[in-house]
C-alpha cells in the first residue's frame, strides 16, 4: 500500500492511538513539531501514512504503522 492509498492520516494515527484526544491537540501536537515519521520531522496533518512507517511522538512514543491499526481507526 502506499501514502496515496492509505486510508488514515497522521492526525487520525494520533487520535486512534490515544496519545490526543482531539483534532485539535493532534493539530497542535503536529504542528508545534513533536512528530516525525520515518525520522523526520513531520507538520502536514494531513500526511498520508503507509504501512511500515514509523511515527514517533515526543521523542518518547514510539509506533510502527501495521494493517491492525488502520483497521482499529
Amino acid at each position: 500500500m502506499t501514502p496515496a492509498d492509505s486510508p488514515i492520516t497522521l492526525d487520525q494515527f494520533l487520535k486512534t492511538t490515544g496519545l490526543v484526544g482531539t483534532g485539535g491537540q493532534a493539530k497542535i501536537a503536529i504542528q508545534e513539531g513533536y512528530v516525525t515519521v520515518n525520522g523526520e520531522l513531520e507538520t502536514r496533518r494531513r500526511r498520508k501514512l503507509a504501512f511500515g512507517d514509523v511515527i514517533v511522538v515526543d521523542n518518547e512514543h514510539r509506533f510502527v504503522l501495521t494493517e491492525e491499526m488502520i483497521r482499529r481507526a
